[in-house]
């Protein structure tokens, strides 16, 4: 099988088990955006997964995706799924729809300046450290509430849903379900949660978009 049938074939298979996923929470057909993790992958595999219609992606690195994507945005939606230095704020603000991995208030400061000056302001999801692994990125789940508050009042940018990685090692489950009640106080309906091996699990905990990579590439290089 060529790479671009391989490929096509990976993505309709997610899909199908996203779709039974919702269908077994009751919940309605299109409540789940697939979110495919394109970081480091060769052009060829991200080409075959554009031809299969997949037009919602993931990145970790400003620069990279700006070496990416600056050539191809239109149709695309892109989200900045990985950790974002303060000083990248500018690039991130001008390139990416959705930033995930909002989690400190220097950063908060940063895009709020730099969406002032270019008058685009991505949407905005609070990451949250639910396992409170200190080499990961994220707020406390203890200090997620007065987080939002905060970005809401003294920055005055709009949260749109939260954002986690659970531990390699962890029930991915408990962590899901400790996202949805976070978000479900703070009044927000949008939660990315779920990667290549548990989207399923993630999806009847509520999951609004799932971050799938090995799933639909294949294992990286």
């Amino acid at each position: 099988m060529v790479l671009d049938e391989q490929i096509a074939a990976a993505r309709a298979e997610v899909l199908a088990r996203i779709a039974a996923a919702i269908r077994a929470a009751a919940r309605a057909p299109d409540s789940v955006t697939l979110v495919a993790v394109s970081k480091r992958q060769p052009d060829e595999r991200i080409d075959a997964i554009f031809a299969a219609g997949q037009r919602v992606f993931g990145e970790n690195r400003v620069q990279e995706a700006q070496g990416r994507w600056g050539h191809r945005r239109d149709g695309v939606e892109l989200r900045l799924i990985g950790p974002l230095q303060s000083n990248k704020a500018d690039d991130a603000v001008a390139l990416f729809d959705v930033i995930e991995t909002l989690d400190r208030e220097k950063l908060a400061r940063a895009l709020a300046e730099a969406a002032s000056r270019s008058g685009r302001t991505p949407r905005l999801y609070v990451q949250v450290n639910t396992g409170e692994e200190p080499q990961k990125a994220g707020v406390a789940p203890r200090d997620a509430d007065a987080f939002v508050q905060a970005v809401r009042r003294d920055y005055e940018l709009a949260v749109e849903g939260l954002m986690c990685i659970p531990p390699a090692d962890d029930e991915p489950a408990m962590h899901f379900a400790l996202l949805a009640k976070i978000a479900a106080r703070n009044g927000l309906e949008r939660l990315s949660m779920g990667m290549s091996g548990d989207y399923e699990t993630a999806v009847r905990f509520g999951a609004t978009s799932v971050r799938v990579g090995s799933a639909l590439f294949g294992a990286r290089e």
